[in-house]
């Protein structure tokens, strides 16, 4: 009977689970819910605790925790809501409460060795340390002490030595908590949202500033919509933020295409400021990249470049005419080289010729000879080579080259066909043949 009390006691029952999730969810309804909710967990057991509850509804809890302690909501355009000042002085109240409550909850879950505690609730403890842990308008010397202990306890109890390690995981390959992080933050980082949430963009620069590479590379979708949102802002300090979270995506992700989303935000500042010039930020990155590229012999980095020249002569369109005489040596030096079984260069080049002549037709014509006797060399190549490269490489190298072929006959008022009727009538071989077939009966 005692064992059968004592056990009663210690562990939460069908019903003690449910008031548990009744105060989490009445903790904006009912003043004394924080204070049962607190006593409700001193009364788990540890080991129970998830079991219980389930990590759903823990996280549920957790959620509901930190919109208690959230600093108060602005306009839409950032503006502040009346009765500010006091508003801000219940905030920092309700955190050091509402602390007390995630430093019990984490505790419990760092207690439960057996068990790994949820990453939901430990992302949105890291939402609450990192909103009151520094001197905000919303904390107090009492709130920032309770934050930055939970901050402190939530990177023990998942079992890492650093808030860096929490966020990024401890090896290489392994997943850290900062993916969570960034989906929680998800809805408060879009354009009509972001300033409605004083800490927002505080959370989201501060977790972001703590994971390098290669950590970030995975994120970069999620991280790069915010840090544009900061570093066109109207207001200085946002700018300045925006401009940081950029400088630090660069350097810790360093992908081309990721220049293609920051060079509008640089141009229009440089409008704004009235440095308007004939070349724009495309006209030199594409410059460096064409010098790397011509100088470039390894395979790998051959095909990233390959990869990301497309989008910039996308970007740039008709202006591509300023690069033409440097891309067309690039376009014949790559279309030379095999680059392994998936031809990835040769398979980017054709795609950049390809949109190089729909921008730029008007001077295709006087560049016909030279691009056709490459194609029709990379048409040969690909069909006598005996290499490892299977047989849908193949086929998408060869309809590129076609495409590119039919492109240049339309720009050049039918010469291709022309050039080609005397080729494809002594050609033997059928795959060729095929190809030419294409271009001869084009429209």
């Amino acid at each position: 009977m005692a064992g059968s009390s004592s056990s009663s006691s210690s562990s939460p029952s069908p019903s003690a689970e449910q008031a548990l999730l009744r105060a989490g969810l009445a903790l904006s309804e009912r003043p004394g819910a924080l204070r049962e909710l607190g006593a409700l967990l001193a009364a788990a057991e540890p080991g129970c605790l998830l079991g219980s509850a389930g990590p759903a509804a823990l996280a549920q809890l957790a959620a509901a925790l930190v919109g208690l302690a959230a600093p108060p909501r602005r306009e839409q355009d950032g503006a502040e809501p009346p009765g500010r000042d006091a508003a801000l002085a219940a905030v920092a109240e309700r955190a050091e409460r509402v602390g007390a409550v995630f430093l019990l909850l984490l505790q419990k879950l760092e207690d439960a060795r057996s068990q790994q505690p949820p990453s939901k609730v430990l992302g949105h403890a890291f939402i609450f340390a990192v909103t009151h842990k520094d001197e905000r308008p919303w904390t107090t010397a009492r709130s920032r002490a309770v934050a930055q202990e939970v901050l402190e306890r939530l990177v023990r109890a998942a079992g890492c030595g650093s808030v860096e390690e929490f966020l990024r995981g401890k090896e290489e390959d392994e997943e850290g908590r900062f993916g969570v992080v960034m989906g929680i933050l998800k809805q408060e980082l879009t354009k009509d949202t972001w300033k409605r949430n004083p800490a927002s963009k505080d959370v989201f620069s501060w977790a972001l500033l703590r994971v390098s590479r290669p950590w970030l590379c995975p994120h970069l979708e999620r991280v790069l919509p915010p840090a544009l949102l900061l570093s066109d802002d109207f207001q200085e300090e946002n700018k300045v933020l925006g401009v940081r979270c950029l400088h630090h995506i660069v350097l810790n992700v360093a992908v081309l295409l990721c220049l293609l989303d920051l060079l509008p935000v640089l141009e229009r500042c440089q409008r704004r400021q009235g440095h308007g010039r004939a070349t724009s930020p495309w006209d030199q990155v594409l410059q460096l990249v064409l010098t790397h590229m011509e100088a470039e012999h390894r395979l790998a980095l051959r095909r990233v470049y390959a990869g990301t020249l497309p989008a910039f002569v996308t970007r740039l369109g008709i202006l591509i005419v300023r690069h033409l005489k440097r891309l067309e040596r690039v376009i014949l030096g790559y279309l030379e080289v095999s680059d392994g079984p998936g031809e990835e260069a040769r398979l980017g080049i054709l795609e950049t010729l390809q949109c190089t002549i729909e921008h730029a037709w008007p001077r295709m014509p006087c560049r016909l000879p030279v691009l056709l006797k490459a194609l029709l060399r990379l048409l040969w190549d690909v069909h006598t080579e005996r290499g490892p490269t299977p047989e849908p490489v193949r086929a998408a190298l060869l309809h590129r080259a076609t495409q590119c072929l039919i492109l240049l006959d339309r720009c050049c008022q039918g010469q291709v066909k022309v050039l080609l009727a005397g080729v494809h009538s002594s050609c033997e071989e059928d795959r060729v043949r095929e190809c030419l077939r294409k271009v001869q009966e084009s429209t």
